[in-house]
């Protein structure tokens, strides 16, 4: 019997009731119903429950969904979604470069070795998708590749421990060190070619409705997750955007934006406000709040790192402080996230041992929110890059070891590292040399696509007017 994932209603009432808890909104009548009629919590890690509903207990999840809808939130005013909301909010937000003085884009290499950093780092956290941190450090320490330093493999791991702790079944077969043949497809990879999409067809003065026309003709809906699996359900429902990010969208606070950024950043080279900007109609389609924060920081730090100011040439890449202080200048300071983002900073400034660093943020938030929420996810990221000081390896294996959204988590912290890295020889032939140049994708035309053409065309998307 088909379960589509992330859009039971019966599933998402206890995605709903945790969100409500994190924004203030008070659900403890409505959790107490939900319960004496015999709703179960969310899935803890899957994204569907083994049984359907009865079709009595479907309709009271879609009504208590409404009524959880409704509820007045204290989270309201320090939490805005719309621009004009939290560039007010936002005091030291970046100003433009002065007319005639914006940065050249970034060359090709450059952008090239941002695209095989995301990609090296997406397939470095694939195997280990969903697992808990104890059992991807136990994996890892089997196999002498701890800190991590280097791919999972299955060889040489002790049989009871796999028992115990088995890959991320979709991802092994392409993404163990003995299984791998080029870049498989990846959502982590099908958004940035999205983005490229949407670009050529409609600039950077695109707007959120260009966005969702560009899914509705090139993104399978079977390839989309969590919010952008209800967005996409709420475009085909008649819904516009931004309606489309709440109805019924428990999920509006996790990392699906930030993972469909760094286009925006790669293209804005040197103007965070502007990359910002334009994170923020392409994550409005599904997300709101922290979960439209994470795209913003991202694509603002990813802007800032394509300027002149951080370009790097080695390992060590350039200023990655920098670029994360400037992040932050587009995120509401009393929101969560950029608490969150603030807090692991300088926890990983102050712990020489990263394992601590995760350790704290674990303590923090594992207990309160899912692996694949925005708010812990990049204050993880922002924690690797800092403790890494911006190297490569350092910089994706931090990322990947701290757990939760793992492969998202590397792809990021590698589209960042490797753009301050800046070109793909700085990057170690063992993350490259396995890609083959080559991504599986079923976007648009871009499957078996290089990442030295990919680079070729984003340069042209940065360089137009």
């Amino acid at each position: 019997m088909l379960r589509l994932t992330w859009v039971q209603p019966e599933d998402l009432v206890g995605h709903e009731l945790r969100q409500a808890a994190q924004d203030g909104r008070e659900a403890s009548a409505i959790a107490a119903r939900w319960r004496a009629a015999g709703g179960h919590p969310a899935p803890l890690r899957a994204g569907a429950s083994a049984d359907p509903a009865s079709r009595w207990l479907r309709q009271l999840a879609e009504d208590l969904l409404d009524e959880l809808a409704d509820l007045p939130g204290r989270l309201t005013d320090e939490e805005p979604t719309d621009l004009a909301g939290i560039r007010a909010s936002c005091p030291d937000w970046p100003a433009p470069p002065p007319r005639g003085r914006r940065p050249a884009p970034d060359g090709p290499l450059r952008l090239e070795a941002a695209w095989l950093g995301r990609a090296a780092g997406c397939l470095l956290g694939k195997p280990v998708e969903k697992l808990p941190l104890p059992a991807i450090r136990n994996l890892a320490r089997s196999t002498g590749n701890w800190p991590l330093n280097s791919w999972f493999t299955a060889k040489g791991v002790p049989g009871e421990l796999l028992r115990a702790h088995p890959w991320n079944r979709r991802s092994a077969p392409t993404s163990l060190a003995e299984n791998i043949d080029g870049m498989p497809e990846d959502d982590d990879l099908n958004y940035p070619l999205l983005n490229l999409l949407l670009l050529q067809r409609h600039s950077r003065s695109f707007s959120t409705v260009d966005v969702a026309t560009v899914w509705l003709d090139e993104l399978p809906a079977g390839r989309t997750f969590t919010a952008e699996r209800l967005a996409y359900r709420n475009l085909l429902a008649g819904l516009v955007p931004p309606h489309t990010a709440r109805h019924r969208n428990p999920f509006r606070e996790w990392i699906g934006a930030l993972i469909r950024a760094d286009v925006h950043g790669w293209t804005n080279p040197g103007d965070p406000g502007a990359a910002a900007e334009q994170a923020h109609r392409d994550a409005t389609l599904t997300h709101t709040a922290n979960g439209v924060y994470a795209a913003m920081f991202t694509a603002a730090v990813i802007a800032t790192a394509s300027g002149d100011a951080c370009v790097g040439g080695g390992t060590s890449g350039g200023d990655i402080h920098a670029c994360l202080r400037t992040g932050l200048t587009v995120v509401p300071p009393r929101s969560r996230l950029a608490r969150a983002v603030t807090h692991a900073i300088e926890l990983a400034r102050e712990q020489p041992d990263f394992d601590t660093v995760v350790d704290e943020l674990h303590a923090r938030y594992s207990a309160t929110h899912h692996w694949v929420h925005a708010i812990p996810n990049t204050a993880l990221v922002a924690a690797a890059l800092t403790h890494a000081d911006g190297d490569f390896t350092g910089s994706i294996c931090r990322a990947v070891s701290g757990g939760w959204d793992t492969d998202s988590n590397g792809a990021t912290a590698g589209s960042i590292a490797g753009l301050l890295a800046g070109t793909p020889a700085a990057l170690p032939d063992r993350w490259t040399t396995p890609l083959k140049n080559r991504l599986s994708t079923s976007v648009g035309d871009f499957d078996g696509t290089g990442f030295d053409t990919l680079a070729h065309l984003t340069l042209v998307e940065a360089s137009r007017p």
